[in-house]
């Protein structure tokens, strides 16, 4: 089963590619997306990738959390799974 990481501090210049490529190294990425600002387009500074298991995982955190990639620190955590509707958010 999947598991979905949180990576948080990118630069606003990394792609879902670059993503990709760093988490490939410790196993297979089933997806890599950056969340982007609604109105802008602009990257927010985190994302979320999504791995094949729990192993891939956490050699995934131990080996980028921390790591500087493409001038920042990474922040890297397994994402919490919170369904869309429990979520805050919004003005009302």
């Amino acid at each position: 089963m999947a598991k979905k990481l949180y990576v948080g501090n990118l630069s606003y210049n990394t792609t879902e590619d670059g993503l990709r490529t760093l988490f490939s190294g410790f196993g297979t990425v089933a997806s890599a997306k950056i969340i982007l600002d609604r109105e802008t387009g602009n990257s927010k500074g985190f994302g979320f990738v999504e791995m094949g298991s729990e192993e891939e995982v956490n050699a995934a955190i131990a080996g980028t959390n921390g790591r500087e990639f493409d001038g920042r620190q990474l922040r890297v955590n397994e994402a919490m799974d919170k369904p869309r509707n429990e979520r805050g958010g919004g003005k009302w």
